[in-house]
């Protein structure tokens, strides 16, 4: 039986998400996450500036809706907490970096990633979701963020049998190095 949280060198990584499943199902969902909640997508401070500098390579690929409201807001604003977020069209709507492609949303920053015309994939929130952190001075926890949205995610990671760590090993490295993964692994 595992403990409820695994450490890991400076961070402590709920059970959850190495005994739950979850794999994106975008044909289902179409990308809900970008588009519901209360706030957008949680920004590090590290990421306040990047997004400055980013911007106008980003909005090419971004619609006019997004494109106002940055203009409007900024490439980043506060939320109702006084954490730093994307800023939303519509008051608490969509992101202002989704694009539609087929019915999906997808992320013009993210895209702009792919075009080669930056060198920074997306905000490590988005890449990393569903898994969120709480970063305190000295340590990071990890904890799964269940949303009925994500239903579909979570069957069909249920079918391919695959945990919530697994699938987001590309940005659980991103975030905190091949090592720390293995460690990660090592532990489970």
């Amino acid at each position: 039986m595992l403990k409820s949280m695994i450490e890991v060198k400076n961070t402590l990584v709920h059970q959850d998400i190495v005994t739950h499943n979850f794999v994106c199902h975008l044909q289902k969902c179409k990308g809900a996450c970008c588009i519901e909640g209360d706030a957008g997508a949680p920004l590090e401070a590290d990421e306040l500036p990047i997004l400055d500098k980013i911007y106008p390579k980003v909005k090419p690929y971004m619609n006019a809706k997004g494109i106002a409201t940055v203009e409007s807001e900024g490439t980043y604003v506060k939320d109702f907490e006084g954490d730093f977020t994307t800023p939303c069209v519509d008051t608490n709507k969509e992101c202002a970096y989704v694009i539609w492609e087929n019915g999906i949303t997808k992320c013009a920053i993210e895209k702009a990633y792919e075009a080669g015309d930056i060198d920074w994939q997306k905000p490590i929130s988005c890449h990393l979701y569903p898994i969120r952190i709480t970063a305190y001075p000295e340590f990071d926890t990890l904890h799964y963020d269940r949303w009925s949205i994500c239903a579909s995610a979570c069957n069909y990671g249920d079918t391919l049998k695959v945990p919530v760590y697994k699938f987001l090993k590309k940005p659980l490295i991103r975030k905190y190095g091949e090592s720390w993964f293995n460690e990660l692994e090592n532990k489970i």
